[in-house]
């Protein structure tokens, strides 16, 4: 019976859908079902983590697990080990079943038209909340997002929509995610926009913010533990008091791109090292174990140490030796394989160094009466910028946690000096970076995936006439009249490919040349394109050579001649492309 209901919904959300005069409606009302989704799926994932700290740790009721001055037994510096070796454990069950990395929300939407593996998302989801049960410097967001994501998806695919409408609904449930993880719905939106679907139109803001309202107010109603940040009363601030803040996100963002690297040269170092990958996280959580010795705020994502921090009269020393143990606890648990994300561990970084940064500042006497609050406000936002990516994002998280508009200057100009400088010293966001890693070039959720499918073999010409490159000029003049064709592809004596032959430069040769050999007069001898090519790929050997058509062969061992393709035709199906793309993100056609 449930089956035949079930069925029966999906039919008439299809059918909703469907029909143009209410399709905005359709998807309205499923963007919010997945931003009520997303809400359960952060509900039931932080109190499974939550119970896990209470369970393995120890923790009085209502303590989180990195606000502890001290862990209560030394012995609870080994919990971390055993998360590894849990991990581990996991990963050999199902190396099998699961043999490639899972895809998340912003390669799902670059490359695969939103399309996510339910299953292999969950096992993300899993591996996240035992390192982060068990201690690892991850946070759950990356989790959330990608479980979140992959339910989106698969109810997406199972109502048959179209590509634009799946990558739409990936972006809810992620912005429905975050928001239910902070109760932050604007930050969660924008988040959405920026970093998921990768764009931002007046056609996604209903379902967007509608997913992330809805995964906030359901995440409250089930009583999840919600991060907010609590400032005091900051002073107003005028223009000539950026300055400090502007120099703050430019630190972040360097930072930033410090830390990302170290968690590469950490997994280098581990191969480097030999050491297996099944033994990695289980080192990884003796070292975090022992880093937890000197300070349990290195412990999990650092939500309790963020409250801790801020409203300690620890000196700006003391806040960057926390700042220093940290990165190395997040570095070495990502950089051992530890599953989870630094979106939070940025924000802590970031809340640590801005306010070392006002100490210090004050303490030189620079500026006396720079606010240490509102530094790590500005900081928390700069460096998690710089991490994440979304300086939107960032600023209105801090805007939204902190109930405060009055340093919406300060946050902003921090924010967007950290996205500029990372930008343009690394490039990357923490999650592109790791995909570069894997040998992917995407750098944002913008969808390139089908211009990835136009390949050189869907867009080439097969039926392409060859000659020897032997040939006279008066032998190919008799074969090809002018007028006839614009030009000929010419091949060597095994068959392999020679150069190009434009017709009109054999006339203009002069006929007392007839007698010569065509082959120094063919063009782009070594310019050739391979049918797996996409159009960007192609469009760049284009440019490179300076050519209007170029050859296509099977290989660049063989070169066997199997099409031409003419750079007149391929800018115009990249530019079909391009607006079809367009049309679809403006909700046209």
């Amino acid at each position: 019976m449930s089956n035949t209901v079930s069925a029966l919904t999906l039919a008439g959300f299809r059918a909703l859908i469907r029909l143009r005069r209410y399709r905005e409606l359709g998807l309205l009302v499923i963007a919010t079902l997945v931003g009520c989704l997303a809400g359960v799926v952060v509900t039931t994932m932080s109190w499974i983590t939550n119970v896990a700290h209470h369970l393995l740790y120890g923790l009085p009721s209502g303590e989180r697990l990195s606000q502890q001055d001290s862990l209560s037994h030394p012995a609870l510096a080994l919990v971390p080990i055993a998360g590894g070796i849990a991990l581990a454990l996991i990963t050999y069950l199902t190396r099998r079943r699961f043999t490639r990395p899972p895809v998340d929300p912003i390669e799902a939407n670059a490359l695969h038209g939103g399309r996510m593996s339910v299953p292999e998302s969950l096992l993300l989801a899993v591996q996240t909340m035992v390192s982060s049960g068990f201690g690892a410097s991850v946070g759950l967001e990356a989790g959330y997002t990608q479980a979140s994501s992959a339910f989106a998806s698969r109810l997406a695919e199972a109502m048959r929509l179209r590509r634009r409408d799946i990558r739409t609904l990936v972006g809810c449930a992620a912005a429905g995610a975050i928001s239910a993880a902070f109760d932050a719905p604007i930050t969660g939106a924008f988040y959405g926009f920026e970093l998921i679907i990768g764009t931002y139109s007046v056609a996604l803001v209903a379902p967007v913010l509608a997913a992330s309202l809805a995964a906030s107010l359901t995440a409250g109603w089930l009583g999840a533990v919600q991060t907010t940040i609590e400032v005091g009363p900051v002073p107003v601030l005028t223009a000539a008091d950026l300055t400090p803040f502007i120099l703050l996100g430019l630190i972040g963002g360097l930072l930033a791109v410090a830390v990302m690297q170290l968690v590469t040269g950490v997994e280098r170092a581990f191969r480097w090292a030999k050491i297996p990958a099944w033994a990695r996280p289980a080192i990884g959580g003796a070292l975090v174990g022992a880093l937890a010795l000197m300070t349990p705020h290195v412990l999990s994502s650092g939500h309790g140490a963020l409250h801790v921090d801020l409203a300690s009269d620890a000196g700006w020393q003391m806040l960057m030796v926390l700042f220093v143990l940290k990165v190395l606890a997040s570095a070495v648990s990502l950089g051992s394989g530890f599953r989870g994300g630094l979106f939070f561990a940025s924000l802590y970084l970031g809340a640590l160094f801005g306010k070392a940064y006002a100490l210090l500042l004050v303490d030189a006497g620079i500026l006396p009466h720079l606010s240490p609050l509102l530094a790590s406000v500005v900081g928390m936002a700069a460096m998690a910028v710089g991490v994440v990516g979304g300086p939107m994002t960032m600023a209105f998280l801090a805007l939204e946690t902190t109930s405060d508009l009055s340093i919406t200057g300060a946050v902003l100009a921090a924010s967007i000096v950290s996205a500029v400088v990372v930008r343009e010293t690394f490039g990357y966001s923490f999650s592109t970076w790791r995909l570069h890693l894997r040998g992917e070039t995407i750098r944002s959720a913008h969808d390139i995936g089908r211009m990835r499918s136009l390949t050189v073999s869907r867009m080439m010409r097969s039926d392409v006439r060859t000659v020897s490159a032997t040939l006279t000029l008066d032998a190919f003049r008799s074969i090809f009249p002018l007028g006839s064709t614009q030009r000929a592809i010419a091949v060597d004596g095994n068959g392999g490919y020679a150069g190009i032959m434009v017709v009109a430069d054999a006339y203009a040769a002069g006929t007392s040349e007839g007698r010569g050999e065509i082959a120094p007069l063919l063009r782009h001898r070594d310019a050739m394109l391979q049918p797996s090519m996409n159009v960007s790929e192609a469009a760049e050997l284009f440019d490179a050579a300076k050519a209007e058509e170029l050859a296509v062969v099977d290989s660049r061992q063989s070169r066997r001649v199997i099409g031409l393709l003419t750079e007149q035709y391929l800018m115009r199906r990249y530019a079909e492309e391009l607006d079809k793309a367009r049309r679809e993100l403006m909700g046209e056609g």
